[in-house]
């Protein structure tokens, strides 16, 4: 998590710098928020796990995930002063362990290696605050489609295989937190936000009873998106 605490104390230090230098500042951009129609793009990183809810006691899956990335373009429309709706395609990677502590044997049989990467389209609104000297603070929400590249969903192997699938077309709703810093060649807007999958994203296995699939009523992706932002 090294990049991920440098990448959010980079930004905090450009925020505080702001508003140090609020008084005294030379407003930039001044047309952008007159803009009904813009674009940009956004590049970062990603934490994403999975919650499990279960059918049976006792049982419990360890999951150990890698540092992502995501990279997108923005599309935005200004309804208001303070609302905007925001199109945000792009894609995201991660990596994922799965460990069944109710399975005994070896890693074939207890370890599922999970490679994620995704199409995500999400459809947001962006509440803006006013406009203070070169910052504005905003929060962000709605919900995406999400195209699992990785899911494995038609493979005619299960888990007696080898091979644990997922769903290919899943759907969450994401809620996060940033700022636009007006910067002056173009606007950097960082902001983070927490994704939470709505369906189950679990495709199970072919054989009834399977100790892999058969315990596991939900299991849908949760995770931590920062994202860097450039209009």
């Amino acid at each position: 998590m090294n990049k991920v605490s440098t990448l959010i104390f980079g930004v905090l230090f450009l925020l505080s710098y702001q508003l140090r230098a609020q008084k005294e500042v030379i407003e930039y951009q001044t047309g952008f928020d007159a803009k009904t129609i813009h674009f940009g793009y956004y590049l970062g990183l990603n934490k994403k796990g999975f919650k499990i809810n279960y059918t049976q006691p006792n049982t419990f899956v360890e999951v150990q995930s890698s540092l992502g990335f995501n990279i997108g373009i923005i599309g935005g429309w200004k309804i208001n002063d303070f609302v905007t709706l925001r199109l945000e395609p792009g894609l995201s990677s991660n990596t994922k362990e799965l460990a069944f502590t109710n399975i005994k044997g070896g890693a074939r049989d207890s370890i599922r290696k999970l490679g994620g990467t995704y199409l995500r389209v999400p459809l947001l609104v962006k509440l803006n605050t006013k406009r203070l000297g070169n910052m504005r603070p905003y929060v962000v929400g709605g919900a995406s489609y999400d195209y699992n590249f990785s899911s494995n969903e038609n493979h005619p192997d299960d888990n007696f295989s080898g091979e644990f699938r997922m769903k290919t077309h899943n759907f969450s709703y994401e809620i996060g937190l940033g700022v636009d810093l007006y910067l002056y060649w173009f606007i950097f807007s960082p902001s983070i936000r927490g994704v939470f999958a709505i369906n189950n994203e679990l495709k199970p296995d072919h054989t009834p009873n399977s100790p892999w699939t058969e315990p596991i009523d939900y299991f849908g992706t949760r995770g931590v998106f920062l994202n860097l932002a450039f209009h």
